[in-house]
């Protein structure tokens, strides 16, 4: 069983960064693909950000590119995201997510894992 960990989020001013952290558990870390998603309030949740699991190819959704970065250390079985610039739409709670496979995705049905979220404000 992959249990996944994020952590890292807040309350911050528009305009600010926060840098995201997830832990996964478990030794095939290096063999998944990652991804980061976010869900507001009375919306479905919407792809940000993923990596394949070398960390050599990356993907964003338009509304985060340029300003978010997904990274990931697979010696410490973590992945990574710095969110520069932040906007009060950004505000969701943001879940980290292992993909079925080796790739990326954009499609939430191809991750199997999931944790808990974590709460990212941005106030005006």
């Amino acid at each position: 069983q992959v249990q996944l960990v994020e952590s890292g989020g807040g309350l911050v001013q528009a305009g600010g960064s926060l840098r995201l952290s997830c832990a996964a558990s478990g030794r095939t870390f290096s063999s998944y693909g990652m991804g980061w998603f976010r869900q507001a309030p009375g919306k479905e949740r919407e792809f940000v950000a993923a990596i394949s699991r070398s960390g050599d190819n990356t993907y964003y959704a338009d509304s985060v590119k340029a300003r978010f970065t997904i990274s990931r250390d697979n010696a410490k079985n973590t992945v990574y995201l710095q969110m520069n610039s932040l906007k009060p739409e950004d505000t969701a709670v943001y879940y980290c997510a292992r993909s079925s496979n080796s790739g990326y995705s954009s499609n939430p049905k191809n991750y199997d894992y999931w944790g808990q979220g974590t709460q990212v404000t941005v106030s005006s």
